[in-house]
Formats: C-alpha cells, structure tokens, sequence
C-alpha cells in the first residue's frame, strides 16, 4: 500500500476541524488522538506521524500536538 501523504493530512485535518467544538485544544488533541489510534491503519499513522517529525509545519498545531501524542 502506498501512502498519499497529502491525502492523510486533508482527512486528519478535517477530523480535526470536526472536533473543534471546544475551544479546549489539548482536549480536541486527545479526541483527534483518540480517533486516528482507533480507526487509521497503522501504515497511515506511521505516514501521519513521520510528516509531523519532518514538517511539522504543515500540520494545524493541534493536530499536530494530537499526532505527537501518539508516540
């Protein structure tokens, strides 16, 4: 399986922005977190979690603080 990593950021960001009904960010970075280590394939979460060790500019900071938190 190859991995589009534009294509994961869209659809993390946008899990993101469904979340942000709070404007609590470290509780919308635990539901994001909750999310993506529950329901992405673990080739998507390595790919997500790479993209925020070498460009972590091109996450929104709370889903960047949400795949940092993964481990």
């Amino acid at each position: 399986m190859t991995v589009n990593t534009d294509k994961l950021i869209r659809m993390a960001e946008q899990i993101a922005a469904n979340m942000a009904y709070t404007d609590d960010q470290a509780v919308v970075a635990a539901k994001i977190a909750d999310h993506l280590g529950r329901f992405w394939d673990p080739r998507m979460l390595q790919a997500i979690k790479e993209q925020a060790a070498s460009e972590p500019a091109s996450l929104s900071p709370v889903l960047l603080a949400a795949v940092t938190s993964l481990g």
